[in-house]
């Protein structure tokens, strides 16, 4: 699946999620209800075009999981039944949609599948790239527990009516800084939640929950200076000069914040191996705070962390 296209600037309440796809004429299509759950979990459903609207209205409540695959592949079926063990073990704060291509095929083009199985999720009826293929539990978990922090960043905390998480109702509340932050960036003030965040490190230079929110802000800041337009020219620049740092590193976040974490980390570090001096150690610094926001033990960090070596060295 593609992960080139260009995405607007970031909403005020969190990270960017818009448009990706279209998604308007299956909306328009999609009148009958949705299908009951089955297979091996009660936050599972098979999903068609006519279903598929009322699949989307649930994304205002939790994250969905949208698992394009094909009656006649074993990949896919094995692929789903581990989703399904996985939306169990979620109980409930995720759900899953099962989607045949052959059938619906309507579906899949709209999210511009090239390859089945393909894995894509949706928060606020907005979609979010995830994966191809049937990766293995624990990196598929990976991702899921990035898309449940993406949810919470959009406002998206439901739960279908599974049992409570455990972990999440015995969590202690904020520190009041990280919790003045966390206030600051739902009012869309990130000039606020950036000091939070500051003082917080400041007064424990160890934070980690901190720095990785002071980068996440970083990240938000940026790229909310960017509408559509500006986001469509500065694509159009970095691709007409590799040398332009400026719009590389723009790109970078934009690339970030619409899914395309691979795209963003080989852009930075393909620029950090063809340049030297101040520009570099820029890319280089802004490439280790990416880092911070997708998460250090993301498998695609750790990659790159191996190419940023060699680029350096």
């Amino acid at each position: 699946m593609s992960q080139n296209s260009s995405m607007p600037a970031v909403p005020p309440s969190g990270l960017n999620l818009r448009g990706a796809v279209d998604l308007s004429a299956l909306k328009s299509r999609a009148t009958a209800p949705a299908a009951a759950a089955g297979g091996g979990s009660p936050y599972a459903v098979d999903v068609n075009e006519q279903s598929f609207q009322e699949f989307v209205g649930l994304s205002q409540k939790v994250p969905v999981v949208v698992s394009l695959g094909s009656g006649r592949s074993n990949q896919s079926a094995v692929l789903n039944g581990v989703l399904e063990k996985l939306m169990n073990d979620y109980a409930g704060r995720i759900a899953l949609g099962r989607v045949d291509a052959d059938t619906s095929p309507g579906i899949a083009q709209a999210f511009g599948v090239a390859a089945i199985p393909t894995v894509v999720a949706l928060i606020n009826g907005q979609p979010v790239p995830l994966f191809e293929g049937d990766l293995p539990e624990e990196q598929i978990k990976s991702f899921l527990d990035e898309l449940l922090k993406v949810a919470a960043t959009n406002g998206v905390t439901g739960n279908l009516g599974g049992a409570p998480d455990p972990a999440a109702a015995e969590a202690p509340p904020l520190p009041p800084l990280h919790q003045a932050a966390f206030d600051a960036i739902e009012a869309g003030d990130f000039a606020t939640a950036q000091a939070s965040y500051e003082k917080a490190l400041a007064e424990k230079p160890n934070d980690v929950d901190a720095k990785v929110g002071l980068a996440q802000v970083h990240l938000m800041r940026r790229t909310a200076e960017l509408d559509s337009t500006q986001a469509a020219a500065v694509r159009t620049r970095a691709a007409g000069d590799p040398d332009d740092a400026e719009a590389q590193l723009a790109v970078a976040d934009l690339d970030v914040t619409g899914g395309h974490v691979e795209d963003a980390f080989a852009r930075l570090v393909k620029f950090i191996s063809l340049h030297f001096g101040p520009e570099r150690e820029t890319a280089r610094l802004r490439l280790l705070e990416l880092y911070e926001v997708v998460g250090t033990s993301d498998p695609r960090v750790s990659a790159s962390r191996q190419a940023l070596a060699r680029a350096l060295f």
